[in-house]
């Protein structure tokens, strides 16, 4: 692997990281930012046991981008039983809900923080045979020093916006080092291939789209799912989720116009950031239900609040519509393939830049209906489309899994390498 002199110079600095890392750790743990218990393994310390056999490591930042993983897990043990994974991510809602959705013979951790003590601990304890760092977050010391070991890694689905080039040009010859030490590099769009390309990337890279089509459905409680399909049976369910204020406004108003002609409709609003509740609680002339509070809506109630997380696998599959959230604004949009996989009708906002191929690939399909206020959103929940809708977002699912068929079969020519 080259290193050139900002790669150096970032190598040189990241021996300082653990003058203040702890310091950080901790402010981080009081505000509940932290997971209680194992926030020392951004330190390196307090690993999981290293199962036996080949080991391949998947890194990923947060909790859409984990989940999305699956699929791929899936697909490369399909092709090899022998294999375990080690997933690592750094925000703790990340690690919260992956624990409830773990493949077979996967292992969640935290990313160490970037310091050469930190990552040498990790490296020493896991000794991963191929590393895959997905979408958008690669660390320098870690992808260095990887590379000194002679284990491959990749990057893939990777997606970069134009913003986002404009500040990983600025230290172009750092990502020209780290993107030619990838044996393997993909992306989920031309223009992010084009970005990769420009800041020094050595090779063609290949188009595979997102991996979130590809991901098996969220899970839930069978038998809570059970008894709160039947309590609601007969009624009109939507939700508005992962939420934000702007998606919750058009929704409660979209809600009272739906309940001209759905009487016993209910809503369902399930905030990215449960911590929201007194927000959404605010806009409201009356008290709804609360998740958090473990109470579930009754006949007489039309709007419920989900303020926890890890309960989309529940949500959706109570509902036959849903509002994607953040396409009002501009978080731009979450990801729809988690409704689309347990057959729910898409609706969304004008907004989706954060997931415009995404977006692109269900709307060409007709798998996607979008909306721009209130109105629009009233009268779609009203449509007799609904159904189509999320049956043409399951064939654009099966379409665009399979390129996640051949992405497996080209890691593990990767691994293959390592081995052979």
């Amino acid at each position: 692997m080259r290193r050139g002199w900002l790669l150096r110079l970032y190598l040189g600095l990241s021996h300082l990281f653990p003058l203040i890392a702890k310091q950080i750790l901790q402010k981080r743990l009081t505000r509940g930012k932290e997971h209680p218990t194992r926030w020392p393994e951004k330190l390196g310390q307090n690993l999981a046991p290293r199962p036996a056999g080949p080991l391949i490591w998947l890194h990923a930042v947060g909790l859409g981008e984990v989940l999305s993983l699956r699929g791929l897990i899936d697909r490369l043990t399909a092709q090899n039983s022998d294999l375990s994974f080690l997933v690592t991510s750094t925000t703790l809602a990340s690690a919260q809900v992956f624990a409830k959705n773990l493949p077979p013979r996967t292992l969640h951790q935290f990313l160490p923080i970037d310091a050469p003590t930190y990552r040498r601990r990790f490296l020493d304890h896991f000794q991963p045979d191929l590393c895959i760092w997905a979408e958008q977050d690669i660390w320098p010391g870690l992808v260095s020093d990887t590379a000194q070991r002679g284990i491959p890694q990749a990057v893939i689905a990777a997606r970069m916006n134009a913003k986002s080039f404009r500040s990983h040009r600025r230290a172009r010859s750092l990502y020209s080092d780290l993107y030619r030490a990838m044996g393997l590099i993909t992306a989920q769009d031309q223009a992010t291939a084009q970005h990769i390309e420009t800041l020094g990337a050595a090779g063609p890279i290949r188009i595979t789209g997102s991996l979130k089509p590809a991901a098996p459905a969220l899970t839930h409680d069978a038998s809570e799912t059970l008894s709160l399909s039947q309590a609601l049976a007969g009624r009109m369910i939507w939700a508005v989720a992962p939420s934000h204020g702007a998606d919750e406004h058009i929704s409660i108003a979209a809600h009272t116009q739906l309940q001209q002609t759905h009487p016993n409709a209910l809503l369902i609003i399930a905030s990215r950031f449960p911590e929201r509740r007194d927000d959404i609680l605010s806009t409201l002339d009356h008290q709804p239900p609360l998740r958090s509070q473990g109470q579930v809506p009754g006949p007489q109630d039309s709007i419920w609040i989900c303020d926890t997380f890890g309960d989309l696998g529940l949500i959706y599959r109570l509902c036959q519509a849903v509002l994607i959230g953040g396409t009002f604004s501009d978080i731009e949009g979450h990801n729809p393939w988690e409704a689309a996989a347990l057959d729910t009708a898409i609706l969304h906002g004008p907004r989706t830049a954060n997931f415009k191929t995404d977006f692109e690939q269900l709307g060409q399909d007709n798998g996607a209906i979008k909306v721009t206020d209130a109105d629009t959103l009233a009268h779609a929940l009203s449509s007799a489309d609904l159904n189509t809708t999320a049956q043409n977002a399951t064939k654009t699912i099966q379409k665009a899994s399979h390129a996640t068929d051949q992405l497996s079969a080209d890691l593990l020519q990767l691994l293959d390498q390592r081995h052979g």
